[in-house]
């Protein structure tokens, strides 16, 4: 009787247990689900921020010179045709109509030497820069047979030869183009003329010639901010690009042949022939558009800082929910092995302080970097709930085991945020570890014992 006795109060005492356990993996989980809510105001707290240096960057390009698109040279041959139209009587008449040939380089060589520098403005950084360019090519004959053109119908006295430079602010010299052995000052284009976004135009008289066999060179020296782009328009086309950064990005379809980043430094270089372009070698057209239509042609080099603490936090902050939920299984499994109770209030607190730990980060990175930053909001965390857990449990062991766990979740994320293709690897593979290393403590408890201490 008595043996029937006992085995009904081990019996009873086991489900207490289950019962308390699962009762307080219910709250625990209410309770990480609720603190998404805050996390979500964070993470939009971080976006707020970022949009705010972004608009800092953009008021900083406006007042020095934005980006930066380099393009042409093109020549403009307008040339006059006769359209016959028919009337509803049945008379025709004819009128002339001009439209306008477009031809591009057989050679264009450009070499560009910039000196990128770091503007602030309060606690925010943006990339401007100086570049000396330099452009050198020819253009070769009109195709007359394929294309029908009469030369006799070119106005050869109203050519134009066009540059494009999409930010005419930035330009801190009045370019000479010089057109074999002609020189022309450039000058700003306000006609209907729409081949880039903003024209420099030359007004070469080739009435005497009637021949587009002219060889160029023309210097261009600009400001700009964060990047610097390039057309293929030449047959044949060499970039090279060298200066003083040590974080260019290469963008564009055409990446460079060779490349070279050392030292702070970097030099670049492309080459490419017109079977990579996405543009005939000349063509006739009512008024054509290049900066817009085809972008294919583009190509450059961007200035990115090295460090974009906004971005990381965002990571960082994505990652919230992970870390409380861990942190508040590790608190219970350190609630069962102790044999002593932490309230749910103090559970609130922990994930309070947890939550609080990103704006901390935000707003140490906006002073001290990224790297610093993550290290200060880290260690005053731990040290902020290690020294609590110690209070609450009043033991000091299982306080520092617990911040130990604490300060390694927080490293295996920083971790995962410094890593690009290997971060879904590495963080798939420590949280296997993570949930194996749960499974074997849930498998030393003993489930049977007598319910958690008041």
């Amino acid at each position: 009787m008595n043996i029937k006795i006992e085995h009904q109060t081990e019996k009873t005492a086991s489900n207490s247990l289950g019962q308390s356990v699962l009762v307080k993996c219910i709250l625990v989980g209410v309770l990480t689900l609720l603190l998404l809510i805050p996390s979500v105001w964070i993470q939009n707290l971080i976006s707020e921020r970022q949009g705010r240096q972004e608009e800092v960057i953009r008021e900083i390009s406006d007042k020095w010179s934005g980006k930066q698109l380099v393009g042409g040279p093109v020549l403009i041959l307008p040339y006059k045709t006769r359209l016959a139209e028919k009337d509803t009587t049945g008379r025709v008449s004819y009128r002339d109509v001009i439209t306008n040939i477009y031809l591009l380089p057989e050679k264009l060589d450009i070499t560009s030497d910039v000196q990128p520098e770091v503007l602030h403005r309060a606690m925010f950084d943006a990339v401007v820069y100086n570049s000396k360019i330099s452009v050198r090519g020819n253009f070769g004959a009109l195709e007359l047979r394929k294309s029908g053109i009469d030369p006799s119908q070119v106005l050869w006295d109203k050519a134009k030869m066009a540059i494009g430079l999409s930010d005419l602010k930035g330009l801190k010299n009045n370019p000479q183009i010089r057109l074999n052995d002609s020189v022309y000052q450039a000058e700003s284009d306000f006609s209907s003329l729409k081949l880039f976004a903003n024209n420099l135009i030359v007004l070469p008289d080739l009435s005497a010639r009637k021949n587009t066999n002219l060889a160029f060179r023309f210097e261009l020296d600009v400001k700009g901010s964060s990047e610097l782009q390039f057309m293929h328009l030449g047959k044949s086309t060499t970039v090279r690009v060298k200066g003083k950064w040590a974080d260019p990005s290469f963008t564009g379809r055409h990446l460079p042949e060779d490349r070279q980043v050392s030292g702070g430094t970097f030099n670049a270089f492309w080459k490419m022939s017109y079977f990579n372009r996405p543009l005939p070698q000349q063509w006739m057209e009512g008024n054509t558009r290049l900066s817009q239509t085809d972008n294919d042609a583009i190509f450059g080099v961007t200035f990115i800082l090295p460090v974009d603490q906004y971005q990381k936090t965002m990571r960082s902050a994505k990652y919230a929910v992970l870390i409380i939920l861990l942190t508040f299984i590790s608190l219970l499994f350190t609630e069962i092995l102790n044999k002593k109770k932490v309230h749910l209030l103090q559970y609130v607190l922990i994930g309070a302080a947890m939550t609080i730990y990103y704006t901390l980060l935000l707003s140490f990175s906006e002073q001290v970097g990224f790297t610093a930053a993550y290290l200060i909001a880290s260690l005053v965390t731990v040290l902020l709930i290690g020294i609590f857990i110690a209070a609450v449990l009043r033991d000091r062991k299982p306080a520092i085991v617990f911040s130990v766990i604490l300060a390694v979740f927080y490293s295996f994320i920083f971790v995962i945020i410094q890593l690009q293709d290997l971060a879904l690897l590495f963080g798939s593979v420590g949280l296997f570890v993570v949930v194996a290393i749960a499974m074997y403590l849930s498998a030393q408890i003993d489930w049977t014992r007598k319910s958690l201490q008041e």
